[in-house]
């Protein structure tokens, strides 16, 4: 072993010593009840891979590139489901994985998937995962570029290409949207591709470095869309030339940008790209809400279908692609896990599904991923939905800090926990508030560490309540205009203590100045608490920060056994229901 290998992560020297490519005739063969280390990390890069808890069980990835699958493809998956009673998961990134597959079984579905038109290919691993889009691209009002003919010259471009299968130093997310109306925000992606107009033409900004916990960053690049592929195809060589491959945690391509700065990375770019760009033109982008029934271009309508938190059954994919098939419409799949008919002749559906998920995303969680605190697919309902739905506010869960359910990219995030720090060990939550996530600003800030699972409702309502007082038109306005004019610890403060005290003082009503200085900040955000909750103990550990007082009241909050009256009876049942128990692998 050399020594430049020897600085390789072990990733990188299975790399070296076979790539994914030439691995690949080895499944047909694979013991799967008797897999190696190897086997593991090269199964990934063909959208198969195991739980470290149970390895006996395996997940199927599919690669749904812009969300897009037909109707027959849709019959045919979920027939699939059913033949091998698997259960179907909706990805943030506008995909299905199918999970429970065992030893048994998980080469024959890996065939039939791929033989109804679907890949698995390159869905996991270090390679170029799915390309997403707006959902509407195309067909909506606001539409000014098609993109799904590129997404689709994107994928040619990656595909099964032999040096670049499994061999990129870390996965690469892409995002395109040629849609005004901001649907569905991707400043996560580690390069996006977003609608701008330059000269009277339009055309797509770049935007790179972005993941779960970060915003992608404004390159000053503007491309025509007939310049979009051969740009695509000079940033994936330049990333794979130039990327890290040594500590895993530290390879994606904000780490790349942070140490050798974007400019130097352009130059890369531009080696391989070998022509000339445009400087960034004007953002195109207006924030707008989606109802469940929307007009399209050509005047017809799309029908949004709320998945249960990404949990779909085969028996409601059937009817689903039975509908549209005899209304010849279309159906496609949204970053938000849920599924769109397009192209029906009036708003009417036989679908009566509640599930109130349209604006929440919520990770796999611990019944089916190994890495998650908390079972989100039932935890989720723990949330206020009727007020989350009625204000379309945008809330992310995701199970642990790697971020799934982009918890750190809406008006709401949260990232399931355990801790003792209450008392026994039980599940909390971290939870963050108000990214501004439509034009790609910032991400959300980080207002309480810890929050137990009885207590995360009462918050999130009283954020909601404050919101409402505001009587702005939308959570990431309110967010904009009164929040983020504070310190995160001082909005922390003010939330413990309202409901410590029940005061029903809001913040937006406050007639105060704003502090641009970050040291008048703290003086100026003192007065408002000993203003407001005047003869409170707490006010007494307000020296330097307020660090000390959002300790003592957090203990006294979470420790006094007042769980939320509204959440009391959905805990409960959530508590004592089977599939709780059973499902939450980290409970065992």
């Amino acid at each position: 072993m050399t020594a430049i290998t020897k600085k390789l992560n072990k990733r990188e020297r299975y790399k070296a010593q076979m790539i994914p490519y030439d691995y690949y005739p080895q499944i047909q063969t694979l013991d799967f009840n008797a897999m190696s280390e190897a086997d593991v990390f090269y199964l990934q890069d063909f959208g198969i891979f195991n739980n470290p808890l149970n390895e006996e069980e395996f997940t199927l990835r599919l690669r749904l590139s812009g969300g897009r699958i037909s109707i027959q493809q849709l019959l045919s998956l979920a027939r699939i489901a059913q033949d091998s009673a698997l259960e179907i998961i909706l990805t943030a990134r506008a995909g299905i994985q199918l999970h429970g597959l065992n030893s048994e079984n998980v080469l024959h579905v890996f065939h039939q998937v791929n033989a109804i038109g679907i890949t698995t290919w390159q869905t996991f691993g270090d390679n170029v995962r799915t390309i997403v889009t707006d959902a509407y691209e195309g067909v909506s009002q606001t539409c000014e570029i098609e993109t799904y003919p590129l997404i689709q010259e994107m994928e040619r471009a990656i595909l099964k290409i032999p040096r670049l299968v499994g061999m990129l130093p870390r996965r690469i997310s892409t995002g395109i949207s040629g849609n005004r109306a901001n649907i569905s925000s991707f400043f996560a992606n580690d390069i996006y591709f977003a609608l701008a107009q330059k000269e009277g033409v339009f055309g797509f900004n770049v935007y790179m470095g972005g993941k779960n916990t970060e915003i992608a960053r404004n390159a000053d690049i503007f491309l025509l869309p007939t310049e979009v592929v051969s740009f695509f195809s000079a940033f994936i060589e330049a990333f794979n030339k130039y990327g890290s491959r040594s500590t895993r945690s530290q390879i994606r391509l904000f780490y790349l940008l942070e140490a050798i700065g974007m400019e130097t990375f352009k130059t890369y770019i531009m080696d391989e790209y070998q022509n000339v760009w445009q400087t960034a033109g004007a953002l195109i982008i207006e924030k707008r809400e989606v109802s469940r029934y929307e007009t399209l271009r050509d005047g017809s309508f799309v029908f949004c279908y709320e998945s249960n938190f990404g949990c779909v059954t085969p028996d409601e994919l059937i009817d689903i692609a039975t509908f549209a098939q005899n209304n010849n419409a279309q159906v496609r799949l949204t970053t938000q896990q849920n599924i769109v008919i397009l192209g029906l002749r009036e708003p009417k559906t036989p679908f009566d599904n509640l599930s109130k998920s349209a604006t929440v995303i919520v990770c796999a969680g611990a019944h089916y991923c190994p890495f998650s605190f908390w079972d989100l697919k039932n935890e989720a309902l723990l949330l206020p939905l009727d007020r989350i739905q009625k204000h379309r506010i945008n809330v992310g869960v995701s199970g642990c800090a790697k971020g799934c359910g982009r918890h750190q990219h809406g008006d709401i995030g949260l990232i399931g926990l355990r801790t003792s720090s209450f008392g026994e060990v039980d599940k909390a939550a971290r939870i963050y508030v108000g990214a501004q996530h439509s034009d790609g600003t910032s991400v959300a800030r980080e207002f309480f560490t810890m929050v137990p699972l009885n207590h995360i409702a009462g918050v999130v309502n009283m954020l909601i309540d404050e919101y409402e007082a505001s009587t702005l038109e939308g959570f990431e306005d309110f967010s904009i205009q009164v929040l983020n004019h504070f310190s995160e610890e001082f909005c922390s403060l003010w939330i413990l203590a309202k409901l410590q005290t029940g005061s029903t003082k809001m913040l937006s009503r406050l007639q105060i100045r704003y502090a641009d200085n970050e040291n008048s900040r703290f003086d100026l955000e003192k007065e408002i608490l000993e203003e407001h909750f005047e003869g409170e103990s707490f006010l007494f550990l307000l020296d330097e920060d307020f660090k000390d007082a959002i300790r003592t009241l957090s203990k006294q909050l979470w420790t006094s056994g007042k769980a939320n009256e509204n959440i009391a009876p959905k805990l409960q049942k959530l508590m004592t229901s089977k599939r709780y128990w059973e499902g939450d692998t980290a409970q065992k």
